[in-house]
């Protein structure tokens, strides 16, 4: 099974956007090294937690930092772009890395209202045009777009002979709609606990048209995992992920990710203590060998030919930890 990193660039309490920036670079060579499949960054808009404002930029430094690792986006809101556009961002970063690059795409926000009016400042969103948006994006990487299209005649430069893999991203029935009707791989973000998770995994298997982009489906789940040598540790790493998510439910804002020591002296009240358990039941915590069965479990039961981890720690040596004891468990080097 492949298995990859999510990184979504949390800005800890204590530390610094380029303290982030730098160890996110740490990271994916060390996932390079371990033998994960796949490296992606996720795009935020106006979070003070949270770095990646442009995927793009990020893929270009990472990928130029490390050897083998496949890097992507996790993902563009393609909607607040230009499908044209990003082609073209993506042409280029598979010129400089050919093989290498992965364009995961969604149609969420990425932010609060203010942003979103912001980025489509003068003109209206594009989420009603988001399948169209897709079926381009084939287009112009295969420069193959149809006769009768507006840009029939348009190529989106540079040329290259490689092409990025799209993916999809959603964590609803209607994502698995759109994947399986404009042919496109499809991964589905577990960590977030939305229920129909395997009903929209079958869907999208199902109803898959080929196209352009894929002959067959190809899905992934996105899971939150933490890992250390007990269950204990491996609790406590899960703590600070817990509390974020807790506050970004109630529409808090926040300006970094918080460390244990707030963590222990945040004052939670029995509903919040209720939500946090409901929260620990997605979410894969545990030693080696339980968070590679379960994995392995979920993985099957969604029918997902890959996976993807988050793991948000609030200390880095853990989190490259976590990932080092993941990838001994799953042996990604003999792989």
């Amino acid at each position: 099974m492949k298995l990859s990193v999510l990184e979504h660039g949390h800005i800890n309490e204590g530390r610094t956007v380029q303290d982030t920036l730098q160890e996110t670079v740490t990271l994916a060579k060390h996932a390079d090294e371990l033998g994960f499949s796949r490296f992606w960054m996720s795009e935020h808009h106006g979070s003070g937690a949270l770095s990646f404002s442009s995927p793009e930029v990020m893929i270009a430094h990472v990928a130029a930092h490390t050897d083998r690792i496949r890097v992507g986006s996790g993902g563009v809101m393609l909607p607040h772009y230009s499908a044209y556009k990003v082609a073209e961002n993506f042409r280029l970063l598979e010129a400089l890395h050919p093989g290498r690059i992965d364009l995961g795409i969604g149609r969420a926000p990425g932010g609060m209202p203010i942003a979103s009016r912001a980025l489509n400042e003068g003109k209206s969103s594009n989420v009603q045009f988001f399948p169209q948006q897709i079926a381009d994006l084939g287009g112009y990487f295969h420069e193959q777009l149809p006769e009768d299209h507006r840009f029939a005649s348009l190529v989106a430069g540079p040329s290259v002979t490689t092409v990025p893999e799209v993916w999809l991203l959603g964590s609803s029935s209607e994502g698995a709609r759109i994947a399986a009707a404009q042919g496109t791989a499809y991964a589905f973000a577990q960590f977030f606990g939305t229920p129909g998770g395997e009903e929209a995994m079958k869907h999208y298997r199902r109803h898959f048209k080929p196209s352009i982009l894929n002959d067959k489906p190809h899905s992934m789940i996105a899971v939150s995992a933490f890992c250390a040598e007990t269950e204990e540790a491996a609790a406590e790493l899960a703590r600070s992920n817990e509390l974020f998510f807790l506050r970004l439910g109630r529409g808090l804002e926040q300006n970094s990710f918080p460390s244990l020591e707030t963590v222990n002296n945040y004052p939670f009240t029995a509903m919040e203590m209720e939500q946090i358990r409901q929260r620990r039941s997605f979410s894969i915590v545990g030693t080696p060998d339980q968070v590679k069965e379960k994995i392995t479990a979920m993985a099957e039961r969604y029918e997902a030919d890959e996976v993807i981890i988050a793991s948000a720690i609030h200390s880095f040596e853990d989190r490259l930890r976590s990932f080092s004891l993941i990838a001994e468990a799953f042996n990604l080097k003999q792989d």
